[in-house]
Protein backbone atom coordinates (compact mmCIF):
# COMPACT_ATOMS: atom_id res chain seq x y z
CA UNK A 1 0.00 0.00 0.00
CA UNK A 2 2.67 2.57 0.90
CA UNK A 3 4.45 2.01 -2.49
CA UNK A 4 1.41 2.43 -4.29
CA UNK A 5 0.14 5.67 -2.69
CA UNK A 6 3.44 7.04 -2.99
CA UNK A 7 3.15 6.72 -6.70
CA UNK A 8 -0.13 8.26 -6.74
CA UNK A 9 1.03 11.51 -4.65
CA UNK A 10 4.07 11.69 -6.52
CA UNK A 11 1.94 11.71 -9.86
CA UNK A 12 -0.42 14.38 -8.87
CA UNK A 13 2.76 16.20 -8.23
CA UNK A 14 2.28 16.04 -4.16
CA UNK A 15 6.21 16.41 -3.65
CA UNK A 16 7.83 18.06 -0.43
CA UNK A 17 10.35 18.03 2.26
CA UNK A 18 8.41 19.37 5.36
CA UNK A 19 7.65 17.39 8.72
CA UNK A 20 4.65 16.32 10.72
CA UNK A 21 5.25 19.92 12.24
CA UNK A 22 4.27 21.86 9.16
CA UNK A 23 0.78 21.22 9.31
CA UNK A 24 -0.90 24.47 9.84
CA UNK A 25 -3.68 24.51 12.48
CA UNK A 26 -7.20 23.82 11.45
CA UNK A 27 -10.25 21.52 11.57
CA UNK A 28 -9.13 18.54 9.72
CA UNK A 29 -5.35 19.00 11.00
CA UNK A 30 -6.32 15.65 13.17
CA UNK A 31 -7.47 14.05 10.17
CA UNK A 32 -4.65 14.37 8.04
CA UNK A 33 -2.04 13.40 10.92
CA UNK A 34 -3.99 10.17 11.50
CA UNK A 35 -5.01 8.66 8.52
CA UNK A 36 -2.26 10.05 5.68
CA UNK A 37 0.42 9.16 7.75
CA UNK A 38 -0.77 5.73 7.60
CA UNK A 39 0.70 5.09 4.76
CA UNK A 40 3.26 7.57 3.65
CA UNK A 41 5.47 10.27 5.44
CA UNK A 42 3.31 13.78 5.76
CA UNK A 43 5.99 15.74 3.85
CA UNK A 44 4.35 14.63 0.78
CA UNK A 45 0.96 16.43 1.24
CA UNK A 46 2.64 19.88 3.42
CA UNK A 47 4.42 20.89 0.59
CA UNK A 48 1.51 19.76 -1.94
CA UNK A 49 0.09 22.53 -4.23
CA UNK A 50 -2.89 21.85 -5.87
CA UNK A 51 -6.53 23.51 -6.85
CA UNK A 52 -9.26 22.56 -4.96
CA UNK A 53 -10.76 20.55 -8.20
CA UNK A 54 -7.28 18.92 -7.65
CA UNK A 55 -7.14 18.12 -3.80
CA UNK A 56 -10.79 16.62 -4.46
CA UNK A 57 -9.66 14.26 -7.58
CA UNK A 58 -6.09 12.94 -4.95
CA UNK A 59 -9.48 12.17 -1.76
CA UNK A 60 -11.25 10.56 -4.44
CA UNK A 61 -7.98 8.10 -5.44
CA UNK A 62 -7.05 7.74 -2.15
CA UNK A 63 -10.70 6.46 -0.67
CA UNK A 64 -10.70 4.61 -3.90
CA UNK A 65 -7.53 2.76 -2.71
CA UNK A 66 -8.57 1.96 0.42
CA UNK A 67 -7.86 5.15 2.98
CA UNK A 68 -10.99 4.69 5.56
CA UNK A 69 -12.33 8.01 5.47
CA UNK A 70 -16.29 8.97 6.11
CA UNK A 71 -18.12 11.03 3.54
CA UNK A 72 -17.92 14.05 6.62
CA UNK A 73 -14.27 13.46 6.86
CA UNK A 74 -13.38 13.07 3.93
CA UNK A 75 -15.03 16.93 2.70
CA UNK A 76 -13.43 18.68 6.12
CA UNK A 77 -10.07 17.25 4.71
CA UNK A 78 -10.55 18.30 1.10
CA UNK A 79 -11.74 22.24 2.68
CA UNK A 80 -8.31 21.74 4.71
CA UNK A 81 -6.19 20.64 2.44
CA UNK A 82 -7.50 22.59 -0.37
CA UNK A 83 -7.43 25.99 2.02
CA UNK A 84 -4.18 25.55 3.29
CA UNK A 85 -1.96 24.01 0.30
CA UNK A 86 -3.18 25.94 -2.43
CA UNK A 87 -2.00 25.27 -6.33
CA UNK A 88 -2.65 27.51 -9.81
CA UNK A 89 -4.72 25.85 -12.00
CA UNK A 90 -3.28 23.71 -14.90
CA UNK A 91 -2.76 25.58 -18.00
CA UNK A 92 -5.23 25.34 -21.06
CA UNK A 93 -3.87 22.69 -24.04
CA UNK A 94 -2.72 24.21 -27.19
CA UNK A 95 -4.21 23.04 -30.47
CA UNK A 96 -2.29 23.31 -32.85
CA UNK A 97 -3.61 22.15 -36.26
CA UNK A 98 -2.71 20.59 -38.94
CA UNK A 99 -3.00 18.01 -42.23
CA UNK A 100 -3.17 14.75 -40.26
CA UNK A 101 -7.11 13.40 -39.33
CA UNK A 102 -7.47 11.54 -36.10
CA UNK A 103 -10.58 10.73 -34.62
CA UNK A 104 -10.32 9.89 -30.73
CA UNK A 105 -12.92 7.23 -29.50
CA UNK A 106 -13.50 6.28 -25.73
CA UNK A 107 -14.42 3.79 -23.17
CA UNK A 108 -15.17 3.49 -19.63
CA UNK A 109 -13.41 0.83 -18.02
CA UNK A 110 -16.09 -1.75 -15.71
CA UNK A 111 -14.72 -1.59 -11.98
CA UNK A 112 -15.22 2.15 -10.68
CA UNK A 113 -11.98 3.63 -9.24
CA UNK A 114 -10.08 1.39 -11.12
CA UNK A 115 -7.49 3.98 -12.37
CA UNK A 116 -6.19 1.99 -15.48
CA UNK A 117 -2.39 2.86 -16.05
CA UNK A 118 -0.65 1.28 -19.04
CA UNK A 119 -2.54 0.25 -22.35
CA UNK A 120 -1.29 -2.60 -24.28
CA UNK A 121 -2.32 -3.76 -28.11
CA UNK A 122 -1.75 -7.64 -28.01
CA UNK A 123 -1.01 -9.99 -30.57
CA UNK A 124 -4.50 -11.29 -30.78
CA UNK A 125 -5.70 -7.29 -30.92
CA UNK A 126 -7.34 -7.35 -27.96
CA UNK A 127 -6.55 -4.17 -25.64
CA UNK A 128 -5.34 -4.89 -22.08
CA UNK A 129 -5.30 -2.45 -19.40
CA UNK A 130 -3.70 -2.49 -15.47
CA UNK A 131 -6.78 -1.39 -12.96
CA UNK A 132 -3.84 -0.39 -10.37
CA UNK A 133 -6.34 0.61 -7.58
CA UNK A 134 -8.79 -2.38 -8.92
CA UNK A 135 -6.18 -4.93 -7.95
CA UNK A 136 -7.36 -6.48 -11.71
CA UNK A 137 -6.17 -6.87 -15.38
CA UNK A 138 -8.53 -5.91 -17.60
CA UNK A 139 -8.95 -7.10 -21.43
CA UNK A 140 -10.87 -5.11 -24.40
CA UNK A 141 -12.43 -6.51 -27.15
CA UNK A 142 -12.77 -3.23 -30.03
CA UNK A 143 -14.40 -5.60 -32.23
CA UNK A 144 -17.31 -6.48 -29.92
CA UNK A 145 -16.68 -3.17 -27.67
CA UNK A 146 -16.76 -6.03 -24.35
CA UNK A 147 -14.55 -5.86 -21.28
CA UNK A 148 -13.60 -8.78 -19.25
CA UNK A 149 -11.18 -8.21 -16.34
CA UNK A 150 -9.02 -10.73 -14.34
CA UNK A 151 -9.04 -10.08 -10.40
CA UNK A 152 -5.43 -10.66 -8.99
CA UNK A 153 -5.04 -12.99 -6.37
CA UNK A 154 -3.07 -11.38 -4.27
CA UNK A 155 -4.05 -8.38 -2.99
CA UNK A 156 -3.09 -4.38 -3.41
CA UNK A 157 -0.93 -6.11 -5.97
CA UNK A 158 -1.00 -2.52 -7.90
CA UNK A 159 -0.71 -3.94 -10.90
CA UNK A 160 1.48 -0.81 -13.52
CA UNK A 161 2.62 -1.96 -16.35
CA UNK A 162 2.37 -4.48 -19.32
CA UNK A 163 4.04 -6.59 -21.90
CA UNK A 164 3.02 -9.40 -24.03
CA UNK A 165 5.08 -12.07 -24.89
CA UNK A 166 4.85 -14.38 -28.56
CA UNK A 167 2.82 -17.41 -26.89
CA UNK A 168 0.65 -14.29 -26.36
CA UNK A 169 1.28 -14.48 -22.04
CA UNK A 170 0.55 -11.09 -20.34
CA UNK A 171 3.17 -9.68 -18.43
CA UNK A 172 2.64 -6.88 -15.56
CA UNK A 173 4.45 -5.81 -13.37
CA UNK A 174 2.50 -5.54 -9.56
CA UNK A 175 4.09 -2.47 -8.08
CA UNK A 176 2.95 -2.96 -4.64
CA UNK A 177 2.91 -7.04 -4.53
CA UNK A 178 6.63 -6.98 -5.05
CA UNK A 179 6.19 -9.64 -7.82
CA UNK A 180 6.14 -9.51 -12.47
CA UNK A 181 2.80 -11.43 -13.17
CA UNK A 182 2.31 -13.20 -16.55
CA UNK A 183 -1.21 -14.10 -16.96
CA UNK A 184 -2.18 -16.72 -19.36
CA UNK A 185 -5.71 -15.06 -21.33
CA UNK A 186 -6.71 -18.60 -22.11
CA UNK A 187 -7.30 -19.83 -18.40
CA UNK A 188 -6.72 -16.62 -16.43
CA UNK A 189 -3.90 -18.18 -14.23
CA UNK A 190 -1.25 -15.59 -13.08
CA UNK A 191 2.10 -16.93 -12.38
CA UNK A 192 3.84 -14.88 -9.80
CA UNK A 193 7.56 -14.28 -10.36
CA UNK A 194 8.77 -13.01 -6.15
CA UNK A 195 11.26 -10.10 -6.34
CA UNK A 196 14.31 -10.97 -4.10
CA UNK A 197 13.24 -8.80 -1.46
CA UNK A 198 9.47 -7.84 -1.02
CA UNK A 199 9.93 -3.98 -1.13
CA UNK A 200 10.77 -4.13 -4.30
CA UNK A 201 8.52 -2.30 -6.46
CA UNK A 202 8.51 -3.80 -10.62
CA UNK A 203 7.75 -0.74 -12.58
CA UNK A 204 7.47 -1.19 -16.28
CA UNK A 205 8.32 -3.90 -18.43
CA UNK A 206 9.30 -5.13 -21.86
CA UNK A 207 10.54 -7.99 -23.52
CA UNK A 208 13.57 -8.29 -25.90
CA UNK A 209 13.65 -10.42 -29.15
CA UNK A 210 14.89 -13.21 -27.46
CA UNK A 211 11.57 -13.23 -25.24
CA UNK A 212 13.48 -12.29 -21.91
CA UNK A 213 11.69 -9.75 -19.72
CA UNK A 214 13.01 -6.55 -18.38
CA UNK A 215 11.54 -4.33 -15.93
CA UNK A 216 12.49 -1.13 -13.94
CA UNK A 217 12.26 -0.53 -10.80
CA UNK A 218 11.59 3.70 -9.48
CA UNK A 219 11.43 3.65 -6.36
CA UNK A 220 14.62 0.56 -5.84
CA UNK A 221 16.62 2.57 -8.27
CA UNK A 222 17.03 -1.17 -9.73
CA UNK A 223 16.80 -3.15 -13.14
CA UNK A 224 15.58 -6.59 -13.39
CA UNK A 225 15.34 -9.41 -16.13
CA UNK A 226 13.37 -12.85 -15.55
CA UNK A 227 14.65 -15.73 -18.09
CA UNK A 228 10.71 -17.09 -18.69
CA UNK A 229 12.16 -20.65 -18.89
CA UNK A 230 13.73 -21.36 -15.76
CA UNK A 231 11.64 -17.86 -13.72
CA UNK A 232 15.41 -16.68 -12.94
CA UNK A 233 15.02 -13.39 -11.36
CA UNK A 234 18.01 -11.12 -11.29
CA UNK A 235 18.48 -7.71 -10.11
CA UNK A 236 20.94 -4.97 -10.44
CA UNK A 237 20.96 -1.36 -8.72
CA UNK A 238 21.56 1.43 -10.92
CA UNK A 239 25.07 3.62 -11.03
CA UNK A 240 23.75 6.51 -9.98
CA UNK A 241 21.69 6.33 -6.58
CA UNK A 242 18.33 6.70 -6.60
CA UNK A 243 17.89 7.64 -10.11
CA UNK A 244 14.52 6.13 -10.58
CA UNK A 245 14.51 4.34 -13.67
CA UNK A 246 11.15 4.45 -15.42
CA UNK A 247 10.49 3.66 -19.15
CA UNK A 248 11.80 0.88 -21.31
CA UNK A 249 12.62 0.50 -25.14
CA UNK A 250 14.31 -2.20 -27.20
CA UNK A 251 16.39 -1.51 -30.25
CA UNK A 252 16.45 -2.90 -33.42
CA UNK A 253 19.89 -4.51 -32.41
CA UNK A 254 17.77 -6.05 -29.08
CA UNK A 255 19.43 -3.49 -26.90
CA UNK A 256 17.50 -2.44 -24.15
CA UNK A 257 17.47 1.17 -22.83
CA UNK A 258 15.61 2.70 -19.92
CA UNK A 259 15.41 6.15 -18.68
CA UNK A 260 16.06 7.78 -14.98
CA UNK A 261 13.59 9.77 -14.22
CA UNK A 262 15.02 11.49 -10.82
CA UNK A 263 18.26 12.36 -13.19
CA UNK A 264 19.16 13.86 -16.66
CA UNK A 265 19.78 10.55 -17.62
CA UNK A 266 19.08 7.78 -20.65
CA UNK A 267 20.99 4.10 -19.78
CA UNK A 268 21.35 1.16 -21.65
CA UNK A 269 21.59 -2.48 -19.62
CA UNK A 270 23.50 -5.01 -21.55
CA UNK A 271 21.97 -8.41 -21.62
CA UNK A 272 24.40 -10.21 -20.49
CA UNK A 273 26.35 -9.11 -17.98
CA UNK A 274 23.61 -6.66 -16.69
CA UNK A 275 26.14 -3.69 -16.59
CA UNK A 276 24.83 -0.54 -17.10
CA UNK A 277 25.86 2.58 -19.27
CA UNK A 278 24.50 5.73 -18.70
CA UNK A 279 24.32 8.28 -21.23
CA UNK A 280 23.81 12.29 -19.69
CA UNK A 281 21.34 14.59 -21.39
CA UNK A 282 22.64 18.24 -22.25
CA UNK A 283 20.24 20.00 -19.64
CA UNK A 284 20.66 19.03 -16.05
CA UNK A 285 16.98 19.76 -15.64
CA UNK A 286 15.92 17.29 -17.68
CA UNK A 287 13.83 15.03 -16.29
CA UNK A 288 12.93 11.91 -19.04
CA UNK A 289 9.67 9.89 -17.59
CA UNK A 290 9.02 7.56 -20.71
CA UNK A 291 10.78 6.65 -24.11
CA UNK A 292 9.94 5.55 -27.37
CA UNK A 293 12.44 4.50 -29.84
CA UNK A 294 11.98 5.09 -34.01
CA UNK A 295 13.88 2.48 -36.61
CA UNK A 296 16.69 5.05 -36.99
CA UNK A 297 17.40 3.68 -32.99
CA UNK A 298 17.27 7.04 -31.73
CA UNK A 299 15.43 7.78 -28.73
CA UNK A 300 12.94 9.84 -27.87
CA UNK A 301 12.09 11.73 -24.57
CA UNK A 302 8.92 13.60 -22.85
CA UNK A 303 11.11 16.26 -20.50
CA UNK A 304 8.44 15.85 -17.58
CA UNK A 305 10.11 18.81 -15.67
CA UNK A 306 10.53 21.19 -18.65
CA UNK A 307 8.28 20.70 -21.23
CA UNK A 308 10.22 19.69 -24.12
CA UNK A 309 10.33 17.17 -26.45
CA UNK A 310 13.93 15.37 -27.27
CA UNK A 311 15.82 12.84 -28.88
CA UNK A 312 19.23 11.12 -28.43
CA UNK A 313 21.55 8.98 -30.71
CA UNK A 314 22.95 6.55 -28.42
CA UNK A 315 25.44 5.88 -31.69
CA UNK A 316 26.50 9.49 -32.15
CA UNK A 317 25.78 10.64 -28.77
CA UNK A 318 23.87 13.78 -31.14
CA UNK A 319 20.48 15.52 -28.86
CA UNK A 320 18.18 17.77 -30.03
CA UNK A 321 14.79 18.98 -28.09
CA UNK A 322 11.61 21.22 -29.37
CA UNK A 323 9.28 22.84 -26.71
CA UNK A 324 6.41 20.80 -26.53
CA UNK A 325 3.35 23.25 -27.95
CA UNK A 326 1.44 23.28 -24.69
CA UNK A 327 4.74 24.96 -22.66
CA UNK A 328 6.84 24.69 -20.23
CA UNK A 329 4.13 23.21 -17.75
CA UNK A 330 2.67 20.96 -20.07
CA UNK A 331 4.35 17.79 -18.39
CA UNK A 332 4.83 15.51 -21.63
CA UNK A 333 4.51 12.15 -20.24
CA UNK A 334 2.81 8.53 -22.37
CA UNK A 335 4.96 8.52 -25.53
CA UNK A 336 5.51 5.86 -27.89
CA UNK A 337 7.10 5.98 -31.98
CA UNK A 338 4.58 4.65 -35.05
CA UNK A 339 7.39 4.13 -37.89
CA UNK A 340 9.77 7.72 -37.70
CA UNK A 341 6.69 9.89 -36.27
CA UNK A 342 6.21 10.19 -32.42
CA UNK A 343 2.93 10.33 -30.78
CA UNK A 344 3.21 11.48 -26.93
CA UNK A 345 0.36 13.16 -24.08
CA UNK A 346 0.69 16.11 -22.22
CA UNK A 347 -0.62 15.51 -19.20
CA UNK A 348 -0.15 18.87 -17.27
CA UNK A 349 -2.74 20.58 -19.25
CA UNK A 350 -6.78 20.93 -18.34
CA UNK A 351 -7.55 18.57 -20.79
CA UNK A 352 -4.45 16.53 -21.75
CA UNK A 353 -3.16 16.25 -24.82
CA UNK A 354 -2.41 13.77 -27.98
CA UNK A 355 0.52 15.07 -29.85
CA UNK A 356 2.16 14.42 -33.18
CA UNK A 357 5.59 14.98 -34.28
CA UNK A 358 7.24 14.72 -37.86
CA UNK A 359 10.90 14.79 -37.19
CA UNK A 360 11.60 15.44 -40.83
CA UNK A 361 9.23 18.71 -40.98
CA UNK A 362 9.82 19.62 -37.27
CA UNK A 363 6.59 20.20 -37.17
CA UNK A 364 3.87 19.22 -34.20
CA UNK A 365 -0.16 18.62 -34.80
CA UNK A 366 -2.34 18.43 -31.10
CA UNK A 367 -5.60 17.07 -30.57
CA UNK A 368 -7.21 17.46 -27.21
CA UNK A 369 -8.58 14.19 -25.45
CA UNK A 370 -12.42 15.06 -24.76
CA UNK A 371 -12.60 13.39 -21.75
CA UNK A 372 -9.72 15.34 -20.53
CA UNK A 373 -7.24 12.14 -20.29
CA UNK A 374 -6.90 12.74 -16.28
CA UNK A 375 -3.06 11.69 -16.76
CA UNK A 376 -2.34 9.71 -19.73
CA UNK A 377 0.70 7.80 -18.41
CA UNK A 378 1.64 5.42 -21.07
CA UNK A 379 0.97 4.37 -24.71
CA UNK A 380 0.54 1.56 -27.48
CA UNK A 381 0.89 1.57 -30.67
CA UNK A 382 -1.47 -0.87 -33.08
CA UNK A 383 -0.40 -2.62 -36.20
CA UNK A 384 -3.10 -0.70 -38.18
CA UNK A 385 -0.86 2.47 -36.72
CA UNK A 386 -3.60 3.94 -34.10
CA UNK A 387 -2.68 4.95 -30.55
CA UNK A 388 -3.88 3.54 -27.26
CA UNK A 389 -4.43 5.31 -24.09
CA UNK A 390 -5.47 4.34 -20.53
CA UNK A 391 -7.09 7.79 -19.31
CA UNK A 392 -6.54 7.01 -15.65
CA UNK A 393 -8.14 9.97 -14.01
CA UNK A 394 -11.59 9.39 -16.29
CA UNK A 395 -11.27 5.64 -15.58
CA UNK A 396 -10.83 4.82 -19.22
CA UNK A 397 -9.54 3.68 -22.13
CA UNK A 398 -9.19 5.60 -25.76
CA UNK A 399 -7.76 4.90 -29.17
CA UNK A 400 -6.65 7.46 -31.40
CA UNK A 401 -7.55 6.39 -35.06
CA UNK A 402 -5.57 8.04 -37.36
CA UNK A 403 -6.99 7.94 -40.83
CA UNK A 404 -4.67 7.51 -43.73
Amino acid sequence: MRVILLSVFLLCAAVSAQSQSGLPDGNGKAIVEEKCAMCHELNRVTNARMTRGDWQTTMSRMVDFGVALTADERAVVTDYLATNFVGVARPTGVVLPGNVEVVIREWTVPTPGSRPHDPLVAPDGSIWYTGQMANVMGRFDPKTQQFKEYHLKTPRSGPHGLAADKEGNIWFTAQGGGYVGKLDPKTGNVTEHKMPSPDLDPHTPIIDQDGTVWFTMQGASMVGRIHPKTGEVKVVPTPTPRANPYGMVVSSKNEVFFCEFRTNKLAKIDKNTMQITEYTLPNPETRPRRIAITPDDRIWYGDYSRGYLGVYDPKTGASKEWPSPSGAKSQPYGIVAIGDIVWYSESGVEKNTLVRFDPKTEKFQTWLIPSGGGVVRNMSASPQGDVWMATSGVNGIAVAEVKQ
